[in-house]
């Protein structure tokens, strides 16, 4: 079934919409539930969350592109179970890591202050595609689906040094044009 279909049984509240929903999409969105949480029973729950949400949302929303709209939601549920479990605790190594390099953009309020956050979608968008193939892959798997740096230099055949280098020259160049763009960081 294709993604208008889906959202076809989503406004008309037809139940089996959930069920077509999650044939499709339960291993994209499990995977992104998966690299934040690192927990079955959660990214399961995760996901039962994700499924849910979209029932509440469509209608009135009608999401343009529907993988997006659900990894969105996957990942913001996600983050949320992971600040919850984690409140108070320190988290493992590898979000640790993954947070602390995002930190570094320091773009989290401030930017969405100062942009539209349309704007703000349409200048990392743009970045991402002036990015190689390649070089946008290793931002979108370590950012988005938020694999470790082991895992996308095993899929890239590169050693973790550069994976880890790739990443930070990406980082300092959409903070660059994020500081031209908005003006603001």
């Amino acid at each position: 079934m294709n993604d208008d279909e889906i959202i076809n049984l989503f406004l008309k509240r037809d139940e089996s919409g959930i069920i077509e929903l999650s044939t499709k999409y339960h291993p994209y969105c499990y995977k992104i539930a998966w690299n934040l949480l690192a927990n079955r029973e959660d990214a399961e729950e995760c996901l039962n969350d994700t499924w849910f949400s979209v029932w509440s949302q469509i209608p009135p929303t009608h999401p343009p592109v529907l993988a997006h709209f659900l990894g969105r939601i996957t990942r913001n549920l996600s983050i949320d179970r992971l600040r919850k479990k984690f409140a108070g605790k320190r988290p493992d190594v590898h979000m640790a890591d993954v947070m602390e390099e995002m930190e570094q953009l320091n773009v989290t309020y401030t930017v969405e202050e100062q942009l539209a956050e349309k704007e703000l979608m349409e200048t990392i968008n743009r970045f991402l595609e002036e990015m190689s193939p390649k070089d946008r892959n290793i931002f979108v798997r370590r950012y988005w689906f938020l694999d470790p740096v082991s895992a996308i230099s095993k899929r890239h055949h590169m050693s973790a040094g550069s994976v880890k280098m790739n990443l930070y020259r990406n980082r300092k160049k959409l903070l660059k044009l994020l500081e031209k763009e908005g003006g603001c960081i």
